[in-house]
């Protein structure tokens, strides 16, 4: 989504758009604030629009809060006042995740032990809704399923742990080739956005402070695009509406389709 963020975010190529209409592509700026819920409304609108001339259309992604905000619904969450946001970053950048954390603890102690403890976004959003409204964050979470006026059909792609893995490293290094160190040089000066704390920029960020050599940021990468894909697999082995493919399996997957949809 974020348009400055091309190669560390592997956007589709103007060839690949050019064969197939994409959007949210570049909607976005890194100074821009945007979530998931603001996803949801967006998508419902362009779905109307897009299933008036099209009987499919494919959502590809990773993000499963993103994909749950759109096939599931995602809960009406007050929208969170600037500064305070600002304010909290700030802290979060000066005293770490672990002040971030105890701060969750001691405002809503039920969100506390089922967040991811190691995602700073999702802490820092539970604690600006429980500090600005004075309500645990847990208690607008209902977890109630949005009715939707389409057929979702979910289709899940894994493969051997092992060629997962060279993938990925295969991936950073042709990223790397493509010049993600000029595009993170680029961005450098606006490394304390919330959209800049990603896989691929961090480590070179330390980097460029001279925290750690190139050589070792890049295998941080790896490493780190791995653990990350690792937890994408976990929270995606949870939907059990998931129907998983290995990715050369066409065939499987266009049969499924068909016959779900009659076309």
């Amino acid at each position: 989504m974020y348009r400055e963020m091309n190669i560390g975010t592997a956007v589709p190529s103007p060839y690949q758009q050019k064969q197939t209409k994409h959007y949210f592509i570049g909607n976005l700026s890194i100074h821009d604030y945007y979530n998931a819920s603001m996803f949801e409304r967006e998508c419902l609108e362009l779905l109307e629009k897009l299933f008036e001339k099209e009987m499919i259309v494919f959502m590809a992604g990773g993000s499963g809060l993103y994909l749950d905000a759109v096939c599931r619904g995602i809960d009406d969450l007050p929208e969170v006042d600037h500064e305070l946001r600002e304010d909290l970053a700030a802290k979060y950048r000066s005293h770490g995740i672990n002040w971030l954390r105890s701060k969750l603890k001691k405002l809503d102690p039920e969100h506390y032990r089922v967040v991811d403890l190691k995602n700073p976004n999702r802490i820092l959003k539970a604690v600006e809704i429980s500090l600005m409204t004075g309500k645990p964050y847990s208690s607008f979470l209902t977890g109630k399923k949005a009715e939707r006026n389409f057929i979702v059909i979910k289709i899940g792609l894994n493969t051997d742990r092992k060629v997962l893995y060279e993938k990925i490293n295969s991936r950073v290094d042709k990223m790397i080739e493509e010049g993600l160190l000029e595009e993170a040089k680029n961005l450098y000066p606006f490394r304390h956005l919330n959209a800049l704390n990603t896989v691929g920029y961090k480590e070179l960020f330390d980097y460029l402070d001279g925290k750690t050599t190139f050589d070792k940021a890049v295998e941080l990468i790896k490493r780190n695009s791995r653990r990350y894909a690792k937890r994408q697999l976990t929270w995606l082995s949870k939907d059990e509406e998931i129907q998983w493919f290995h990715p050369d399996d066409l065939k499987s997957i266009i049969d499924l389709i068909r016959n779900r949809t009659g076309i």
